[in-house]
């Protein structure tokens, strides 16, 4: 922006000297930017203004709904907005100038007067009445010119963009929810903009720029700038979504003010109500709220994705409640042209020079790049991206760049027109060092880009080439010198440029699941025998307690029916579980004082002694040969007496007499017939001392054991078969160190079905990552030696 932009900016701005004492500075630009714009429309609209006075007058007089009365009206304005009243703001006189200047704006077209009221400016002419500032401020603006002989539409966009971002830096608290920094701006714009030819050169392009989260509009305004800038002759047209309405209104009279058709700015939430569904863009720009909540409209989100699929916007998979990032990227995608090469198929809101679909500038925080494991939503929307072939790079930004956060941030850029040299391909730059410190912080914004920090990083995503780590001419951090200085102070790390290259399939990879023998071994001893005593969760530390205190005279005799009979103790005992088990629900307290729980427990408990006296109390090793001799002495003892187990009776007694032990043979699941010792089916003979030396091995499956189950990501590699790639990965990775170990070949991927779960992350920083050797040991001594005689000394200070 030039000096005189500045200039008239500043003038403008002035204004806030009027407002200070009366209002907050955060509320400036509340009333500034409607003034202005109210100023800029008048101005524009004094040519034929008397011809439009006239021309409602004479429709007025026939009673015609106000859309028939626009189209008339607007042919005598020859704008795109009018205004009937035949008050400016010069003649608002003083005593009724509050009354005045609301007809005045109620008098606009339907856009325009949509705009103040979205400002609350009634409100506000209201609050500068009740100041006794409103005269002050009317007459202010009606003496400076703002119309077009003196400003350019294109001049006065600049001066109005100004005005928002000294308005954004005087409420910094608030300004990351609608302002991004115009440093991050220009470089996306830039990253975007920079490969189309024909938008640059060629005369009378059209081309449309969209952003589903327009805040003040910078996005769509930088867009329109940096073409302009290159090529005056070429037609822009800015579409946008924002869900603030303050944000909506300064964007939309950004908008008018350049001459735009405001129709195409919309308020609403764009990820539940998209009201530009139909439309197709050449170009979208968007800085998405970091982390947002999805939670107020998942049923419209998840409605979308299950109804619609790959048909609506959703359809590669939803990421968490928690954080949306990845909902504006794909509604984004579902905004792309597709490619044509037919020119009668080109949409009618571009020039049909416009065939080769669309490219995105998008920024976001760290965590769409590597949140969720594979088929996770995140990590499926990621695999759609670079299946699809729609990611061309992803550029690093310091920190400390926005008003509101001062976490890592990152530009993706894609396009479905990639160059050939990038099919395929993926460009990773790392530019966190390209940065300068601020003189003062605006909010969390505390460093910014040059000019020469844009142009290092757009000439390296020009050029498509790799950069190794270089170190960049950037003075070093001023450090604080409070406090003890360290003797040898740690050398701070070079500041480095670089950019890396990959295939897309390089951010891939298939998970397969490892599993693992379940080894148990078993005894029916004393101890566990009398844990029956108990029911299982949630009565597992409770029972032992009642028992300790009320319990101790029961006798175990299987027709004493008084055992567990706390009906003489009820008001102790729930007092007593009131105040130590507080987690338990009333229905538990009620099942565990009810005499029946503790009869079900006894029965159990007694017929786990009855099964000892036929098993004996030796340890087994060998689950597999316990297990036919505790189904034997059931079906023994059943024919004798009642032992029957139910499930759940039998997994609390299994649960109570078996123990996990590597040293144990595997629990047998089931024969099979042929050995796949890779997936499972061992070929198994058992270590048992009695096992006859010539009887043969058994083809089996085991059971699993949970707690040993593992993962591998295995890394994908298109030139091989997934079953060689992960069977050789197996071979090498894992079998060497877990003989026992298979791939569990039931976890298949969803899509091509194939032996393991395919996931894509972005792990950015682990390519970046520069090792630092630690300081030597010396070093650190030294350091602590100071330190110790620091402290030395002043205790004998203070004791003496």
């Amino acid at each position: 922006m030039t000096k005189n932009f500045s200039q008239t900016a500043a003038f403008i701005w002035s204004v806030a000297d009027l407002l200070r004492g009366d209002f907050k500075q955060s509320q400036y630009g509340r009333i500034i930017l409607p003034f202005t714009l109210l100023r800029r429309l008048e101005c524009v609209l004094a040519d034929t203004k008397a011809a439009v006075v006239a021309e409602s007058e004479r429709i007025a007089e026939k009673g015609l709904p106000e859309e028939a009365q626009e189209k008339f009206i607007i042919r005598a304005s020859k704008h795109a907005f009018y205004n009937t009243s035949p008050m400016d703001l010069s003649k608002m006189g003083q005593s009724d100038i509050k009354d005045n200047l609301n007809t005045y704006v109620q008098s606009f077209s339907k856009d325009a007067r949509e705009i103040f009221e979205h400002f609350k400016f009634e409100e506000f002419v209201g609050q500068l009445a009740d100041a006794n500032l409103l005269y002050k401020v009317v007459q202010k603006f009606a003496n400076t010119d703002l119309s077009p002989n003196a400003i350019s539409n294109h001049e006065m966009g600049f001066v109005f963009e100004e005005l928002i971002r000294r308005f954004a830096e005087s409420s910094n608290e608030t300004a990351g929810e609608h302002f991004t920094p115009r440093d991050i701006v220009r470089l996306t714009t830039s990253l975007v903009f920079m490969e189309d030819d024909d938008a640059l050169t060629k005369d009378g392009i059209i081309r449309t720029i969209y952003d589903p989260t327009a805040g003040t509009g910078g996005f769509l305004s930088s867009g329109m700038e940096y073409v302009l800038e290159l090529n005056p002759d070429a037609v822009m047209r800015t579409y946008g979504q924002e869900l603030n309405p303050e944000s909506y209104a300064i964007c939309k009279a950004d908008m008018l003010i350049k001459g735009q058709e405001v129709n195409n700015i919309k308020l609403g939430n764009t990820l539940s109500s998209d009201q530009l569904v139909a439309e197709k863009f050449d170009y979208m720009l968007s800085n998405p709220p970091f982390g947002v909540d999805w939670k107020k409209i998942s049923g419209e989100i998840k409605d979308e994705h299950e109804q619609k699929g790959f048909d609506g916007r959703f359809g590669a998979g939803l990421p968490r409640v928690s954080d949306g990032s990845l909902l504006f990227l794909m509604h984004l995608i579902s905004k792309m042209r597709p490619i044509t090469d037919n020119a009668k198929d080109a949409d009618s809101s571009s020039n049909q020079n416009n065939k080769q679909g669309s490219r995105i500038g998008i920024i976001l925080n760290g965590s769409p790049l590597f949140t969720g494991g594979a088929g996770s939503g995140e990590s499926e929307i990621r695999r759609y991206i670079l299946e699809a072939d729609l990611l061309e790079a992803i550029i690093a930004l310091p920190t400390d760049m926005f008003y509101n956060t001062g976490i890592a941030t990152y530009v993706w850029v894609l396009s479905n027109k990639k160059a050939p040299e990038r099919k395929g391909r993926v460009q990773l730059i790392d530019g966190s060092n390209l940065y300068s410190k601020m003189r003062k912080s605006l909010g969390s914004k505390r460093n910014e880009m040059s000019e020469d920090d844009i142009k290092t990083i757009t000439k390296s995503f020009g050029n498509f080439e790799v950069v190794d780590a270089r170190v960049l001419d950037k003075p070093e951090e001023v450090k604080s010198n409070r406090g003890r200085q360290s003797a040898n102070p740690k050398a701070e790390p070079a500041k480095t440029f670089a950019s890396k290259i990959f295939a897309t399939h390089e951010f891939g990879y298939r998970r397969i699941t490892i599993e693992r023998p379940l080894r148990l071994s078993a005894q029916l001893s004393d101890s566990a025998i009398n844990s029956l005593r108990y029911a299982p969760k949630p009565f597992d530390m409770v029972m032992p307690a009642l028992y300790e205190a009320f319990g101790r005279n029961w006798t175990t005799d299987s027709n004493n029916n008084s055992y567990g009979d706390l009906s003489a103790v009820t008001l102790e005992a729930r007092a007593m579980i009131k105040a130590d088990f507080s987690e338990l629900k009333e229905k538990q307290i009620k099942d565990v004082l009810d005499a029946k729980l503790w009869q079900t427990q006894l029965a159990l408990m007694n017929k786990a002694k009855a099964l000892q006296t036929a098993i004996g109390e030796n340890q087994f090793d060998d689950f597999n040969e316990f297990d036919k001799v505790f189904k034997q002495a059931l079906k023994d003892a059943d024919a004798s007496d009642d032992m029957s187990l139910d499930a759940k009776e039998k997994k609390q007694l299994l649960d109570a007499i078996t123990w996990k032990n590597p040293d144990a043979e595997p629990v047998i699941k089931k024969a099979v017939k042929v050995a796949n010792p890779l997936y499972g089916a061992f070929s198994y003979k058992p270590a048992a001392s009695n096992q006859r030396a010539d009887k043969p091995a058994k083809i089996v499956e085991f059971q699993t054991d949970s707690d040993l189950r593992d993962y591998e990501n295995v890394p994908l590699n298109p030139e091989v078969t997934t079953t060689e790639l992960i069977e050789s990965y197996f071979a090498r990775e894992v079998q060497p160190h877990v003989p026992d170990a298979w791939i569990n070949a039931d976890k298949t991927d969803a899509i091509d079905e194939d032996v393991g779960i395919v996931g894509f992350e972005i792990p950015f920083n682990r390519h970046f990552y520069v090792y630092e050797p630690p300081r030597p040991l010396t070093e650190i001594d030294a350091d602590l030696d100071a330190v110790s005689t620091e402290i030395m000394k002043l205790l004998n200070e203070v004791h003496s």
